[in-house]
């Protein structure tokens, strides 16, 4: 047993991991701005831009999960660079400090991705230099700083988790469901690019994998799917029959899905939305080309395989609707 900080604890992924680390017989401590709401964590609130709450909840940890981070497809570069880059810059420092023996930064594929298809690769080397938008910046350098810091006595190790979805989802499955059911969600190029996934339930297990093999694979970052790679546009049509909804008809060129996506982000730095911009041109790029991944390194070096996959995963999404 140990005992373990989970940042971010208060979003949809960060409460599914905590939870799952303490039915799994650890301590769990938590750091983010509202109540968790995961029972049986002690709650520290509190940002990773603020160094004294950092302090607090890194005391008598042995281990660190960091999942807080500001993601979205729009935003002020400078938000994202205080909460991404700096927070965890802050945070490492700290555990440091502490004496916390293990650290899972939990990134993702965008670190590394340049806006061309990703077909069978592992997980390269993350390029802040090259990656798209601010979030994917930001991440790429924010793992840069994470992995930077391992050393004896601290094992860090990045994991990234690629399109996380499932029941409850407020991000990726509810705007899917929502924006097809208004009739603004299109089908950006063919709809056939070839894309992985992440059920829930795999990213979780992943993580913990991550966290108890963290001091024999240390220095190293994992790309986590389900390991199924579907056509994009059906993994979205999955998504609609799980709401009742009809899947998405209209299809839209990716050359001019990226000229909106960039028109809609100069308009957005000027009069940002109250929701996440319609279209960006990394979001376009995302949903015309394909990307999935070679699963052999990160199965052998986690002990870890994914359980769930997407179709069970999309039975269950279809379970939890009917339940509800």
């Amino acid at each position: 047993m140990s005992r373990v900080l989970v940042t971010g604890a208060s979003g949809w992924l960060g409460a599914a991991v905590a939870r799952d680390l303490l039915a799994a017989g650890h301590e769990v401590r938590t750091l983010q701005r509202r109540p968790s709401g995961v029972e049986g964590a002690e709650d520290v609130l509190g940002s990773v831009t603020q160094p004294d709450a950092v302090e607090r909840a890194v005391q008598t940890i042995d281990a660190v999960v960091h999942l807080a981070a500001k993601v979205s497809f729009a935003g002020a570069e400078a938000d994202f660079v205080a909460v991404n880059i700096e927070g965890t810059r802050t945070l490492v420092r700290a555990a440091k400090r502490a004496g916390v023996h293990r650290f899972v930064f939990v990134s993702s594929p965008s670190v590394a991705h340049t806006g061309e298809a990703i077909m069978g690769e592992d997980a390269p080397p993350a390029q802040p230099e090259r990656a798209r938008g601010p979030y994917a910046r930001t991440k790429a350098a924010a793992e840069l700083v994470a992995l930077g810091a391992d050393a004896p006595g601290l094992a860090v190790v990045a994991v990234r988790p690629h399109i996380v979805w499932g029941p409850g989802d407020p991000q990726l499955v509810a705007r899917v469901q929502q924006r097809a059911a208004a009739g603004r969600l299109p089908v950006v190029g063919s709809g056939a690019a070839l894309v992985d996934s992440t059920y829930l339930d795999d990213a979780v297990s992943g993580i913990r994998a991550a966290l108890d093999a963290a001091e024999r694979v240390h220095g190293n970052a994992y790309v986590l799917t389900s390991g199924e790679p579907r056509p994009i546009s059906e993994l979205f049509a999955g998504f609609c029959a799980a709401a009742g909804v009809a899947p998405p008809s209209r299809r839209v060129p990716a050359g001019a899905a990226k000229a909106a996506g960039s028109l809609v982000e100069a308009v957005w730095r000027v009069r940002p939305g109250a929701d996440e911009p319609p279209m960006t041109r990394f979001l376009a790029e995302q949903l015309s080309t394909a990307h999935w991944f070679d699963l052999r390194r990160t199965m052998r070096d986690l002990a870890w395989r994914p359980e769930v996959g997407v179709t069970e995963g999309l039975r269950r999404l279809a379970a939890h609707r009917t339940a509800s």
